[in-house]
Parts: C-alpha cells; sequence; structure tokens
C-alpha cells in the first residue's frame, strides 16, 4: 500500500493563504526551499485540488526558462515536470504535462490509487486534503509553520467529524523561525 503525506505550508495562526489568496508570507529559504525541492523527488505521485493546481501549473513548467531562475529553482521545476500528478476537480475540463484530471469522487480514487504499486504520494491544497482526511487516507502530515500571523484567508484544516490522533516524528528548524512539524498518523 502507497503512503499518503499531507504537506504545506502555513502561517502560525493556520492558514495556508492569507485573504485574497495571498501566498507572499511563505516565501522558503535556500535551505527549506531545497527541502521542497527533494520532498518532490522523491513523491511517486502528487494529487492536487484545482486551486493548488492552478498556481502550481501557472508557474513550474516553464520556471526553469526564466531570465535569472536559479539552479535549484531549475531542479524543482524539472522535477515537478517529471513527476505524475492527478488533478481533481469537477470544474477544470483538460490538464496539461505530467498529469491526468479526475472529475469524479476523490475518495474512491484517492483510495484506489493508495491500494496500488508505486512510490509514496503527496496531498496537496486544503480541500483535497481535508476530503482524503475525512476518510482516514493521510499517513504523514508535514507541516511547515511560517512565524506570520495572516488573520483569515484559507485554512490548513477544515472542520473534522472526529479526532485524528497523530505522533510526532520530526522537527526541524530553517533560517527564519520557520519550522517543520512532521507527524505520522496512530492507527
Amino acid at each position: 500500500m502507497r503512503r499518503l503525506t499531507f504537506g504545506m505550508s502555513q502561517s502560525l495562526d493556520g492558514y495556508v493563504a492569507a485573504p485574497g489568496d495571498d501566498l507572499g508570507w511563505g516565501v522558503p529559504s535556500d535551505e527549506l526551499f531545497q527541502w521542497w525541492s527533494d520532498r518532490v523527488g522523491a513523491t511517486g505521485l502528487a494529487l492536487y485540488g484545482r486551486r493548488m493546481w492552478e498556481a502550481m501549473s501557472s508557474h513550474w513548467p516553464t520556471a526553469d526558462q526564466q531570465p535569472g531562475a536559479t539552479p535549484a529553482q531549475v531542479e524543482y521545476a524539472r522535477r515537478w515536470r517529471d513527476m505524475p500528478k492527478v488533478v481533481f476537480s469537477s470544474t477544470t475540463s483538460a490538464v496539461d504535462g505530467n498529469a491526468r484530471l479526475v472529475t469524479g469522487d476523490a475518495v474512491s480514487e484517492i483510495t484506489r490509487l493508495k491500494a496500488g504499486d508505486g512510490g509514496p504520494m503527496d496531498v496537496a491544497g486544503a480541500t483535497l486534503a481535508a476530503a482524503a482526511i475525512q476518510a482516514g487516507l493521510v499517513d504523514e502530515y508535514a507541516i511547515v509553520t511560517h512565524p506570520v500571523l495572516v488573520g483569515g484567508g484559507t485554512p490548513l484544516f477544515t472542520a473534522l467529524d472526529g479526532w485524528v490522533e497523530l505522533d510526532l516524528v520530526e522537527t526541524r528548524a530553517f533560517p527564519g523561525g520557520v519550522l517543520l512539524t512532521r507527524y505520522e498518523t496512530r492507527r
């Protein structure tokens, strides 16, 4: 069975995006950017909700061709393009690159993908992750907390029907007061 990780950056007050979908508060240091890049390189399949897909696919397919792209950005763009992706959306009509679109029930498809062969999977996007969390499909949480209060926006976690008990498996500090906490779901 494949392992499913929910990995996101959040503000200290628990938002993945500030009002207006502003992500300017979460600019990673070089060290954190490399950590995210290594995660992408190790991911067998990425699962995206529509909004996260739109944000990522509007930048990374050509980021390595932009003037001033750093070696780390070039590496990340290559890894991101190469990584197989599944986009879950009922409003998107097509996706491109190394991605396929699922318009049906996300939980059924994620359950099917988890039961199959292949490397670890990552789910990105708070709404899609909420469905996977509710269904008990997430094995690990990799939460990168930035030292900023944004006061509102898109929350990392939505209301749950019940508790999800977790075990802390790693903490790591990054420059700028950014903190990674990784948890495994207690089964």
